[in-house]
C-alpha cells in the first residue's frame, strides 16, 4: 500500500513546493501565461495518473486530484505574489481528466493488441 501512495505524496509535495514560489513569471508575455497553464494541466495529469495507480478508480483519482487542486489554490492565496483562481482549478481538473483519458486510451490499445 505504501508503495502505491508514496509517488502520490512526493508529487503532491512537488506541486506544493512550486506553488510556494512567489512571482513565477518568466517575462515572456502571453507565452508566459500559456506555458504556466499548460504546466498546471500537466502537473495534474501526472497527479491523476499516480492517484489512479494508488486507488484503482478513475472516479476517485479525478476527484482527489480536483480536491488537491482546490486546496493548492487556497494555499496560493497565502503566498506573496500569488493568488488562488477558480480558473486554475478548472484547468487542473481538465488536466487530470486528460491524463485519465490517456490512461483509458492506452489501456484500450494495450488490450486490443494482445
Amino acid at each position: 500500500m505504501v508503495v502505491r501512495w508514496a509517488p502520490v505524496v512526493v508529487w503532491a509535495g512537488v506541486i506544493f513546493a512550486l506553488s510556494s514560489i512567489p512571482h513565477l513569471g518568466t517575462g515572456l508575455g502571453t507565452w508566459d501565461y500559456v506555458l504556466r497553464k499548460c504546466a498546471h494541466a500537466t502537473e495534474y495529469a501526472i497527479l491523476a495518473l499516480l492517484l489512479l495507480r494508488a486507488t484503482g478508480s478513475f472516479a476517485w483519482a479525478w476527484s482527489l486530484a480536483v480536491v488537491y487542486a482546490a486546496s493548492d489554490e487556497i494555499h496560493q492565496t497565502f503566498v506573496p505574489g500569488r493568488h488562488g483562481s477558480p480558473v486554475d482549478v478548472a484547468i487542473d481538473a481538465a488536466g487530470a481528466a486528460l491524463g485519465l483519458a490517456a490512461a483509458v486510451y492506452t489501456r484500450a490499445r494495450w488490450t486490443t493488441e494482445r
